[in-house]
C-alpha cells in the first residue's frame, strides 16, 4: 500500500502544479493561448474571405500592408471599400471616389469592424489593446477567464473609449461570449454567445447570437444578467462561404 501511496505523490503534485499554472495565468498568456489554438499565423499569412448579410468581405496583405476590403453589389454598380493600413478608398464600377474625410473615417470603421469580429480573437494582441484579467466565473457550467480589454487613444481608433469584456473557457481558450459597450450612435451595451464553431482552412470561425440588456448595469456585469435571463435577442451574426487561402503569402 506504501508503494501505491508513493507513487500516488509525484502526481498529485504534479496535478497541483498544472492547476496552478492554469490559475495563474495572465490576461496576456490567455489571449497568446486563445490565438494560437484558434489559427495563430495563420491569420496574418492567409487570405481569407466570407459574406455577411448580402455582401463580400476579403482580407490579403498587399506590399507590405494589410488590405480589409468590403463589395457590396447592386443593380446598378459595384461598390467596393478597402481599408489599407491606416488610408481608405472607395471605387464605384473601378472608378475612385473624392469623399469627405469624415465620410471615409465612417466608412473605414464600419469595414474594420465586421473583419475585427470575424477574426476574433485575433485582434486582441494589436499594439493599442490592454488587456486586465478579471479572475475566472462560471457561465452555463462551464469555467471561463474573464478579460476586461480597453483601448489607447493612439492606434485605437476613433472608438478608442469602447469597453470589451471576453469570456474564454478555460480549457479550450474558446472565447464563447463576448460584451462590448460603445459611444457612438447614443451607446449602448451588446452581449454575443458564440456558436457554429467550425475551423476552415485551420482558423477557427464562430457565429454569434446578439443581445442587448433590458435593465441597466456595468458592461462587466453584464454576464451576470444573461445568466438571470435579463437580455434581448437583436439579431444573429453569421459569416457564410467561408474561405481561407494560405498560400496566398
Amino acid at each position: 500500500m506504501k508503494y501505491v501511496f508513493l507513487i500516488l505523490i509525484p502526481v498529485m503534485i504534479m496535478g497541483c502544479r498544472g492547476e496552478k499554472a492554469q490559475a495563474d495565468l495572465s490576461a496576456q498568456e490567455i489571449v497568446d493561448r486563445a490565438i494560437e489554438v484558434a489559427g495563430g499565423d495563420r491569420y496574418r499569412e492567409s487570405a481569407i474571405q466570407f459574406a455577411f448579410r448580402d455582401r463580400d468581405y476579403v482580407s490579403f496583405r498587399e506590399n507590405g500592408k494589410r488590405v480589409l476590403r468590403r463589395i457590396t453589389t447592386t443593380d446598378t454598380a459595384v461598390i467596393t471599400d478597402s481599408k489599407i493600413g491606416n488610408a481608405f478608398q472607395r471605387l464605384v464600377n473601378d472608378t475612385l471616389q473624392i469623399l469627405p474625410d469624415t465620410t471615409s473615417n465612417r466608412l473605414a470603421n464600419s469595414v474594420n469592424s465586421v473583419h475585427y469580429f470575424a477574426y476574433l480573437p485575433y485582434g486582441l494582441n494589436d499594439r493599442a489593446v490592454n488587456k486586465e484579467l478579471l479572475g475566472r466565473v462560471k457561465l452555463e457550467d462551464s469555467m471561463y477567464y474573464k478579460i476586461r480589454v480597453t483601448f489607447d487613444q493612439e492606434g485605437g481608433g476613433e472608438d478608442f473609449e469602447d469597453v470589451f469584456i471576453y469570456w474564454f473557457h478555460t480549457e479550450t481558450f474558446r472565447p464563447d461570449y463576448l460584451a462590448y459597450e460603445y459611444h457612438t450612435d447614443g451607446g449602448g451595451q451588446r452581449f454575443r454567445v458564440a456558436y457554429n464553431d467550425r475551423s476552415v482552412g485551420g482558423i477557427r470561425f464562430q457565429d454569434y447570437r446578439n443581445y442587448k440588456p433590458l435593465v441597466a448595469a456595468p458592461i462587466a456585469a453584464i454576464d451576470s444578467l444573461y445568466t438571470a435571463g435579463k437580455l434581448e435577442l437583436l439579431s444573429v451574426i453569421e459569416l457564410e462561404d467561408v474561405r481561407v487561402d494560405p498560400d496566398t503569402f
